[in-house]
């Protein structure tokens, strides 16, 4: 149960994939509903009829269970609760605070383009205000469809303290009567958000500062139908390394592109967090239960934010490394099998000590797979840098053919077995150890790094391995096609 009276939403579109940015917003919003002890709102904007779909509701949903952000209330979706915003409309209308307008879009238009001809900004120039109620019942008769728009007194000063920016202020004139009710009947953003908000309770609207300019066209909506208004916070942008906006040429934009990279919710949310936010000048890891102690929009920036994705790996990679060993196993396994492994195949024993040799090496499970692929792929993509190296070598046959020896007579395929018969090897063939070992592991895992190569043999397998170590010295090293899958 809330201990405080705080109530905060997240109201995205379902129009597209979560972005970082979204989510970002919506873990402020969280964060301080859990430090206040409050409640948090999912509500779908989904009047976008052409735009919304079910599809990319399931995907916000999904994204803010899988990151933790669990709701109090909702969703609630404001395609159902459109006679809301009729009655909202209906009471501006009967009070005088709004009109119909039917001025047609070809009209509207052609005022837009004088407007900016002689370079100033668009204001409707209030043509419809003053129609009589013969005239509008005139034109309703006539088919002729109306939009409804605010009734905005030009000198009105609207004013208020943004929690992150400070005072804002802003006179009416610089928008004019605005659109409240489109002509298809479905109400405006500055509408709609208002009226839930209202009935919602919402104390505090956290949310992005691209909506800034839309804040005192709200606030004159409140204060129009006599609400109380809340309290605002606008948060900074997201940016790329490049300082320019967030966008797909800096990567991974969407939440579950994140997730299908194999990057931890954990991660992800201590990251965005310190977007735009931090407790102190240093500390960086940060627990969710930390998160939510420390947590203030007193000290959310003005700046904007950077989208560091060497940040969030090195993040990442501290969490695998300190999350429980099985704890990660786990989800790593999950992965796997969601990237297309038939799992079920594999020894778990086995699948689990493949993946604790790479937990200390990968930054997310995306690289972790790439990393063990050798082992659970039968075909071996042989990197031709690697071939070059180490196989296109002098006596390098001759090596692997000792070697496929060794290990062939060898009944104990155990690490510590194999690192003494190869170093015996290395010894008797009067050679440094490296030369056994690089073309080996080239051989078997076709690069030049992996996991230690005496556990890549245990996991391997003799007889895997001795196939492979065949096939190369057959077929790899004469091979001119630097990506061609071949099976041992």
């Amino acid at each position: 149960m809330p201990k405080s009276n705080i109530r905060v939403r997240f109201a995205p579109s379902p129009t597209g994939a979560l972005h970082v940015g979204s989510v970002r917003t919506a873990l402020f919003n969280w964060l301080f509903a859990r430090h206040n002890q409050g409640v948090f709102i999912l509500r779908l904007e989904d009047t976008d009829v052409a735009r919304s779909s079910q599809e990319f509701t399931r995907q916000i949903i999904d994204s803010l269970n899988w990151l933790g952000l669990d709701t109090d209330e909702g969703p609630y979706f404001q395609s159902q609760r459109l006679e809301l915003y009729r009655q909202a409309v209906s009471q501006l209308l009967i009070s005088g605070r709004a009109y119909k307008c039917f001025c047609t879009p070809e009209e509207l238009d052609a005022q837009r383009q004088r407007l900016r001809a002689e370079g100033k900004a668009f204001i409707y120039s209030g043509k419809c205000r003053s129609l009589s109620p013969e005239q509008i019942k005139d034109l309703e008769q006539k088919g002729i469809k109306s939009a409804v728009r605010l009734k905005v007194d030009p000198d009105e000063m609207i004013t208020f303290e943004d929690i992150v920016f400070g005072t804002i202020q802003m006179t009416a004139g610089k928008f004019g009567d605005f659109i409240i009710q489109r002509s298809d009947g479905l109400p405006t953003y500055n509408l709609a958000v208002v009226v839930d908000d209202h009935a919602m309770g919402i104390t505090h609207v956290i949310r992005g500062d691209d909506h800034l300019s839309n804040t005192p066209k709200q606030i004159l909506v409140y204060r129009a139908l006599g609400y109380e208004i809340p309290q605002f916070a606008h948060l900074p942008l997201i940016l790329g390394p490049d300082r320019t906006r967030l966008s797909k040429r800096h990567g991974a934009t969407s939440v579950l592109e994140l997730k299908d990279q194999g990057f931890l919710p954990e991660a992800i949310v201590n990251f965005l967090a310190l977007l735009g936010w931090a407790p102190d000048e240093t500390t960086q890891i940060m627990s969710r239960s930390e998160l939510i102690r420390r947590f203030s929009l007193k000290q959310v920036s003005r700046s904007a934010a950077v989208f560091d994705i060497t940040k969030l790996l090195w993040m990442n990679g501290y969490y695998m490394r300190n999350l429980p060993q099985q704890e990660i196993i786990n989800r790593a396994i999950e992965f796997f099998a969601t990237s297309g492994y038939d799992i079920a195949r594999c020894d778990r024993t086995w699948l689990e000590g493949i993946i604790r040799l790479e937990i200390e090496r990968s930054k997310n499970f995306a690289e972790m797979l790439e990393h063990l692929r050798f082992f659970l792929d039968e075909e071996v993509r042989y990197e031709q840098s690697a071939v070059d190296k180490h196989l296109k070598k002098e006596n390098v046959d001759l090596r692997l053919r000792k070697v496929a020896e060794t290990l062939s007579a060898l009944e104990d395929f155990t690490q510590p077995a194999l690192e003494k018969a190869l170093r015996g090897l290395a010894e008797n063939l009067g050679v440094k150890f490296g030369h056994i070992v690089h073309p080996l592991r080239v051989a078997i895992t076709g690069r030049t790094a992996s996991p230690g190569i005496f556990d890549v043999l245990h996991f391997l397998g003799k007889e895997r391995t001795l196939k492979r170590i065949q096939f190369a010295r057959q077929f790899l090293i004469k091979s001119d096609d630097s990506n061609a899958e071949m099976t041992p």
